[in-house]
């Protein structure tokens, strides 16, 4: 009975250090205000550009991206049905080709505009200000 009440005393005070609150220091968002006056980003060629307008431009790219490939179907699906001259497997192939690259952009399209609403959704809870697309 003393073993055990031993070992749980122990087990109980060694984990009341787990329980510690320990300051992070982590709300200052800018790493170039060293009290050095050193600014890390220049070391690195990192820049101190906040992560979610890094993912806004991927997102971006890859939309804009997704774009042109759009843009390339609809000028091949469109050569396609005019030098088809009367055949019905190219019309039809081509209708298919234009019929899923309106789909496919129908979803790029939605697709963006909820990527937008999250994060600006998300911008303007973490930082209480309003959102400004990059």
């Amino acid at each position: 009975m003393k073993r055990t009440f031993l070992a749980i005393s122990l087990i109980l005070v060694g984990s009341l250090g787990l329980l510690q609150s320990v300051p992070a220091f982590a709300s200052n968002p800018s790493l170039s205000n060293d009290p050095l006056g050193v600014n890390y980003g220049s070391y690195t060629g990192l820049s101190d550009q906040d992560v979610r307008v890094s993912i806004a431009r991927v997102i971006q790219f890859v939309l804009g991206f997704l774009g042109l490939i759009f843009l390339v179907l609809v000028i091949f699906a469109g050569f396609l049905w005019m030098t088809s001259a009367g055949n019905e497997d190219r019309v039809e192939k081509a209708k298919k080709i234009l019929w899923g690259a309106v789909i496919g952009v129908a979803i790029i399209l939605a697709s963006y505009g909820i990527t937008e609403f999250v994060v600006k959704n998300f911008y303007e809870v973490t930082t209480n200000s309003p959102y400004n697309a990059p």
